[in-house]
């Protein structure tokens, strides 16, 4: 999946966050320029899953940066941010009568794709 006009991405691989939980966050900076989220990210009610996110974005930033040395990051927007299900950890609750529940505790990869700006 290599777009032309990307110019860098970055990817966290098996982090212990909803796919759903995650998508409120991510939804707060898609098509947003890389100042602007980091500034949303900082300030986000749902702080764990922004640091995540956060820290993704800030790898992307630095891989366009030793992409393209002269590049202005100032001109970089998400362009495109995914947070799909990974795999689930499957766990035992107690229930009532000898029973027990499973739980699911869910993981997410995320994906983040950054283009420059043309013209401001």
């Amino acid at each position: 999946m290599k777009d032309e006009h990307t110019i860098s991405q970055a990817a966290a691989r098996h982090v212990r966050m909803s796919p759903r939980k995650g998508r409120l966050v991510a939804d707060l900076i898609r098509d947003r320029t890389v100042g602007e989220a980091l500034t949303i990210l900082r300030f986000a009610e749902k702080k764990k899953l922004s640091g995540i996110i956060e820290k993704v974005l800030r790898s992307a930033i630095a891989n366009a940066q030793q992409k393209v040395s002269n590049i202005d990051v100032d001109n970089l927007f998400i362009s495109k941010i995914t947070i799909d299900g990974g795999p689930m950890m499957k766990r035992i609750r107690p229930a009532p009568m000898g029973r027990a529940y499973r739980v699911l505790k869910r993981t997410s990869h995320v994906r983040i794709f950054l283009e420059e700006k043309k013209g401001r």
